[in-house]
């Protein structure tokens, strides 16, 4: 996933409507009358929400008769979570050095 990509992802994640919209799919397709009658706003709210999910990659809307199911892309989420575990491993392994150095400039004293 390129980083432009990758930056969709994170931005579409940092809204907790969105984040929620996310968690309901993981559960399965949802229209999107369904799913805006989990909130107190309008429909054109939540399709604003569900283009910047779709944007991202994170969901895709089907077609099927008269409506227009969501469903979630796990693609996405999981090169997303494999960032996200490189950088605790990066990180993880820095701090381990730094408390190797540390350990050894107590031994000096």
């Amino acid at each position: 996933m390129e980083a432009t990509q990758l930056d969709a992802v994170f931005t579409a994640l940092s809204d907790r409507t969105r984040r929620d919209i996310v968690a309901r799919l993981s559960a399965g397709e949802a229209t999107v009358t369904e799913l805006a009658e989990r909130y107190a706003m309008s429909m054109q709210a939540v399709s604003q929400h569900l283009r910047v999910l779709e944007r991202s990659g994170l969901i895709s809307r089907g077609r099927h008769r008269q409506t227009r199911p969501c469903r979630l892309e796990p693609a996405a989420l999981e090169v997303a979570g494999s960032w996200i575990e490189q950088s605790r491993r990066t990180w993880s392994e820095r701090m381990d050095r730094l408390e190797t150095h540390l350990a050894h400039l107590q031994e000096d004293r």
